[in-house]
């Protein structure tokens, strides 16, 4: 029954996001297989818009407090949503989406941890390298082109705006001995490293990892002045 709702709701998304967004789809999921999805999360419109630019079903890891009603939230989850409790790694949903994946399904993660309140690109955080360890799966990363503008933050309704889905190449990463800690902090930083820089090319906006060396680069020449004035 819920694949019956889940796809009833993936035509209606596609038909309106088609008719009042102008709506497009670039490039594809893998038809087969465990698959995680990685995109840009600047708006509340992206689930769904993201959703119906796969011809494949998918579920969604995102924050617990996003849908507050109980009713909704049960329905919501009956049609793929992972509510994931933030401030921590929730085992029990990245266990789910874990399990999901090994089981040849699609989940989708929202890498930046929650929604830009600007449309700007986020830095990572590390929870994506957790799923890619422990399942080894390919990651396809995705750019939401125009959903911030449609319903940025703060807004009641959406405006007509042009919205474009962009799918990358599947990204794979290299098994490594992570039994250190170290190693295995490495890795996730690799993973979620290595995946917004691919997001942020699909979307030919810069990278957050750039402002941050940028931002690093200032501080070390500022300190540096600051210990030859002395």
């Amino acid at each position: 029954m819920t694949n019956i709702a889940y796809g009833i709701l993936w035509i209606l998304t596609r038909a309106i996001g088609r008719i009042w967004f102008r709506y497009r789809v670039q490039g594809a999921v893998p038809d087969t297989g465990g698959v995680l999805v990685a995109a840009n999360h600047a708006s509340y419109l992206d689930i769904p818009l993201l959703g119906c630019g796969m011809r494949r079903r998918a579920w969604y890891l995102g924050r617990s407090d996003l849908f507050p009603v109980p009713g909704l939230s049960g329905i919501l989850r009956s049609l793929g949503w992972i509510p994931v409790r933030m401030g921590r790694l929730d085992r029990e949903a990245f266990g789910k989406a874990i399990s999901l994946i090994r089981a040849g399904e699609v989940v989708v993660i929202f890498p930046e941890g929650g929604r830009s309140r600007d449309g700007v690109l986020q830095p990572p955080k590390a929870g994506i390298g957790v799923i890619v360890s422990k399942t080894g799966c390919p990651v396809v990363p995705a750019y939401l082109k125009g959903t911030f503008d449609v319903l940025p933050t703060g807004a009641k309704w959406p405006r007509g705006r042009q919205v474009t889905v962009s799918f990358g190449e599947p990204i794979r990463f290299d098994p490594v001995d992570r039994k250190e800690k170290t190693e295995t902090k490495r890795f996730y930083e690799q993973v979620s490293h290595t995946i917004i820089d691919h997001i942020a090319a699909l979307g030919e906006v810069p990278s957050p990892l750039e402002k941050d060396t940028s931002a690093q680069d200032a501080s070390d020449g500022s300190t540096a002045e600051t210990r030859k004035a002395e």
